[in-house]
This record gives C-alpha cells, structure tokens and sequence, in this order.
C-alpha cells in the first residue's frame, strides 16, 4: 500500500511535496504485565531491499553477499537504527484513550538479516504500566515528514493472550489523498509549501493498532 501512495503522491504537481524515501514493514508485542497492565511494546522493523543494500554496504557486512552474517557482522548491524536524537519518538505514537503514553527509549535491540532485507527489534518499556481495563489503547507508527513510510503488515500481538480485543484500522487512503489533491490546487506550483503552511502528513497515512479492554 505504501509504495502505491508514494507513487501518487509524487504525481501530485509540487514539486516540493515529500514522499517516501525508506519502507518499512512493522509488527507490535503489546506486552502485559501480571496485573495485565501495560509493560512494554516490542516493535519490529523490516527495511525494504534497497535500504538494507545501503545499510550492508556501508556497514561493510556480508561482503561476500552470501546472506550469511558472521558474528562480527551482527555486532555492527545491531543498534544501527537505534541512535536516537534526544526528544525523537521512535516513529510511534501510543494513547491512551487520547492521552499520551511515555516510553523509553530503545531496549534490547536486535538485527538480522534475510532474503536482502534487514529486520531490527527493539523494546520500549510503557512508564507508568498503566491499565487497560475499561480503556482504550490506539498505537500508529508513522513519521510525520512521511520521508518514511510505515505499513504494518508483520504481526501485531498481545502478550500473553488477553480478554482484550485487537484491530487495525486502515486510513482512508482515497480520501486523504483527495483533501491533500484540493489543497494543493489552491497553490501555486512555485509557492514554498512551508511558507503556506503545508502540513504535515505522516499520521494522515497511518494505520491504527486499537486495543479495547473490559473493564474488570
């Protein structure tokens, strides 16, 4: 889906207006504590061939292109994506029923690679631990400057199995696009777009991972 809208966007006519550089596949563990309160999120990224082909190379790993990593290898490719500037959010956005969850930074991060594609996994522990009795828990991964663009197609999961009920709710592709096709009609082609307040449009492609718990 997201290499189909990449396309589209880049025929809108600014030349300005951003599009997905980097595609990444993405799975969630929405990790229960005991209590089964919120502990952590276990997220798994799985870069696209060309990316990954950037990554190995200049990382200098799997020289001899046989997919195979030597111990050395896995050493340099892991953490490579997990060098956070302070303040960046790690692409995800968690709420609980509207309100923003605090998660720490990376935890046990991992990296493998298979079939020319790099898949990394990292932990975030949910400050807090919250419980999701009688909420509602919604998660989108996304970069609001779309430079890269997230599809979650790799299983999403709570662990343990709950009583909760787990969906994902696609975004109105079709009709976002159609907002952002009229908007851009009302600019000149040559206008700065930060100058007219373009906004920004990573959360408007976003799927919903949306947790609903009973109350106890």
């Amino acid at each position: 889906m997201t290499r189909l809208l990449a396309i589209l966007l880049c025929t809108v006519p600014v030349p300005a207006l951003t599009h997905p550089h980097i595609f990444i596949d993405t799975g969630v563990d929405i990790i229960l504590d005991e209590s089964g309160a919120l502990s952590h999120l276990k997220i798994t990224w799985t870069y696209d061939e060309y990316y990954s082909l950037l990554i190995t190379e200049e990382l200098k790993i799997d020289q001899d292109f046989d997919g195979v990593l030597t111990e050395e290898d896995i050493a340099r490719l892991t953490g490579f994506d997990m060098n956070w500037v302070p303040g960046f959010n790690g692409d995800l956005v968690a709420l609980l029923d509207e309100a923003l969850l605090d998660l720490s930074g990376p935890q046990q991060p991992t990296a493998t690679l298979k079939d020319g594609r790099i898949t990394t996994t990292h932990v975030r522990q949910v400050e807090a631990t919250p419980s999701l009795a009688g909420h509602i828990l919604s998660l989108r991964a996304y970069d609001e400057t779309y430079y890269t663009a997230y599809d979650v197609t790799l299983p999403v999961k709570i662990k343990p199995a709950s009583i909760c009920t787990l969906d994902k709710i696609a975004p109105d592709i079709d009709g976002e696009l159609e907002q952002m096709r009229q908007m851009l009609l009302t600019i000149n082609a040559d206008a700065d777009l930060e100058e007219n307040e373009i906004p920004l449009i990573g959360a408007k492609f976003a799927t919903e991972i949306r947790v609903s718990c009973p109350a106890s």
